[in-house]
């Protein structure tokens, strides 16, 4: 290992860690994903150099390496991965639970594009806090931190979204009758 992979890994070891930590709120699947960070910067050598800030850098690689096992998971599974706490009923419920047959799928697809479509219409700020936490699934500390705002502010982002989308959604009579049940 070079000299300037050793210097960073020496800054930043403990920041990894406890970002893995905080994702994964396992230690040992923490230590599994931050040696799997650390390989990847190993073989991403040559880049370093030219990073300009090697904190988000490394905040990158954690939160994309932790996103690809989290999908891998996801796709061993045919059940239903239990929500977090602060998850209400998702507007796009990305995660199957059990085999939807070719109709379900259809309509699913739809729906998704019309929420999708409408959620284009929210102010570029609701729309990103969106996009992150149902579709991305950050949670609301690494929004934050995306975002450069406090979590507060987030939450009440969000809630402006739902609220603001639901609006958008109901005023289309058309959507209204495809989302809401009867």
């Amino acid at each position: 290992m070079n000299e300037l992979l050793s210097t960073i890994y020496d800054e930043y070891n403990r920041y990894i860690y406890h970002l893995c930590l905080k994702l994964t709120r396992n230690q040992t699947e923490a230590e599994d994903l931050m040696q799997e960070v650390w390989v990847k910067v190993v073989r991403y050598e040559e880049s370093v150099a030219g990073v300009d800030h090697v904190k988000a850098w490394l905040t990158t690689i954690t939160m994309n390496t932790f996103r690809d096992r989290y999908r891998k998971n996801v796709r061993r599974s045919k059940y239903m991965m239990s929500q977090p706490e602060q998850l209400d009923v998702p507007i796009l419920d990305l995660v199957p639970n059990n085999e939807a047959s070719t109709e379900e799928l259809v309509e699913k697809t739809e729906i998704t594009k019309i929420v999708q479509e409408k959620m284009n219409q929210l102010e570029g700020i609701y729309q990103k806090t969106l996009w992150y936490f149902y579709v991305d699934q950050f949670s609301l500390a690494e929004i934050s931190e995306l975002m450069k705002v406090s979590i507060g502010t987030v939450k009440s982002r969000l809630f402006r979204a739902k609220a603001r989308l639901k609006e958008i959604l109901l005023a289309d009579n058309h959507v209204a009758d495809a989302i809401l049940p009867a």
